[in-house]
């Protein structure tokens, strides 16, 4: 796993900031070695109870994407459309 900040919001609560982090922990796995697509599904949804809006996510996103070359909304769509098994993305 490669050093960079996260980005979070300073207004979320702790618990919050621990459900996007470990999205973005989820997002690096299914790049460097792979996840359960199951497992991964589950991390996005509890990432939706604190980042509710698609312009956040995309944003939030984005950022990502530019720090760690990770695409989230690329890596969910590729978990949906195969939500069975184990998710690998290729970076």
């Amino acid at each position: 796993m490669r050093e960079y900040q996260y980005p979070l919001n300073l207004d979320w609560t702790t618990d919050e900031m621990v459900l996007v982090m470990n999205m973005w922990d989820a997002l690096e796995q299914a790049y460097e070695k792979g996840i359960l697509t199951e497992k991964f599904l589950k991390t996005h949804q509890a990432f939706k109870t604190v980042v509710r809006s698609i312009g956040e996510e995309r944003r939030l996103g984005r950022e990502f994407e530019e720090l760690s070359g990770y695409s989230l909304y690329r890596t969910v769509q590729e978990a949906k459309n195969n939500s069975t098994g184990k998710l690998k993305m290729k970076g």
